[in-house]
């Protein structure tokens, strides 16, 4: 077993999107470094004046989105018919494929809204293929308790936790993505199987990592067998993603990624004459 060293940490940074949402972003959707992942953003307020605004209808076209929910709720429509409230504690999967326009809308809590979204880059091959949505309750995700007051919940994919797989229903992910939310008591431990070559980060929601990596960064570690995640003096909330590399050319324009500029402006030219979301024509 080789335990990953810490490469480097990023500090999330304030920022508006949607119509006029407030998110901290720490991966951002200029940063591709970070291979397979994009973006990486906290939505958390309990003044709706934060987030009602929500996500209007918007398109995306060659990546998969991956949002979390812990606190509130988002309402998700979308052009092929799907209408769905995301709650606490649920998980929704959407890869766009060759287009989709969709929206998503805050639900009036009391206890406000904190949630994640995740952007996963597709591979060239499948970045016109048909999209394809699925969304979870919170009592469909798998948990798993190792014994030591350390809890963790399987949001997407499937981890080696305790000797056990354990397999999230969301499981099809681009890139073997997969996403661990882990509740450590301080000072604690937790050792990850992770693929030598697959990236690892870990984003703190609350406490703080040993090193000092505080609420509201991500940190991001080097090769190795093993992911060693640790909590600092208090109890620390964190995710972990981990994804193998796709190792192709990104080319990104707002909410298009793919892997040219050319691609880039055709995205842009089927969303404004309406092709965007028109199924593939097939040969014959």
């Amino acid at each position: 077993m080789s335990l990953r060293d810490l490469r480097t940490v990023v500090a999330g940074r304030p920022a508006l999107d949607g119509a006029g949402v407030r998110i901290l972003r720490t991966l951002g959707s200029h940063r591709h470094a970070l291979d397979p992942f994009l973006m990486l953003d906290e939505i958390r307020s309990d003044d709706e004046a934060d987030f009602i605004g929500g996500f209007p209808p918007h398109p995306h076209r060659g990546i998969e989105t991956l949002t979390l929910m812990l606190r509130g709720g988002f309402e998700h429509r979308d052009h092929l018919g799907h209408r769905a409230e995301l709650r606490d504690g649920g998980a929704q999967w959407m890869s766009t494929g060759r287009g989709v326009i969709h929206s998503e809308m805050p639900l009036r809590s009391p206890e406000g809204l904190h949630g994640f979204q995740i952007w996963i880059n597709l591979p060239a091959r499948d970045k016109l293929k048909e999209p394809e949505y699925a969304q979870v309750d919170a009592d469909q995700l798998p948990w798993h308790e190792f014994g030591d007051g350390a809890r963790a919940r399987v949001f997407a994919g499937a981890w080696s936790l305790g000797g056990h797989t354990v397999r999230s229903p969301l499981a099809r992910l681009a890139a073997s993505a997969r996403v661990l939310e882990l509740l450590l008591p301080a000072g604690h431990e937790c050792v990850l199987d992770v693929a030598p070559g697959d990236a690892a980060l870990v984003y703190v929601i609350d406490g703080a990592l040993a090193g000092g990596v505080g609420a509201g960064s991500t940190a991001i570690f080097d090769s190795g067998t093993a992911l060693g995640v640790r909590a600092g003096a208090d109890v620390a909330h964190v995710l972990v993603l981990a994804g193998t590399p796709i190792g192709e050319p990104i080319a990104q324009h707002g909410p298009f990624v793919m892997n040219t500029g050319d691609e880039i402006r055709e995205a842009i030219e089927a969303y404004r004459n309406g092709s965007l979301t028109e199924p593939a024509r097939t040969a014959g």
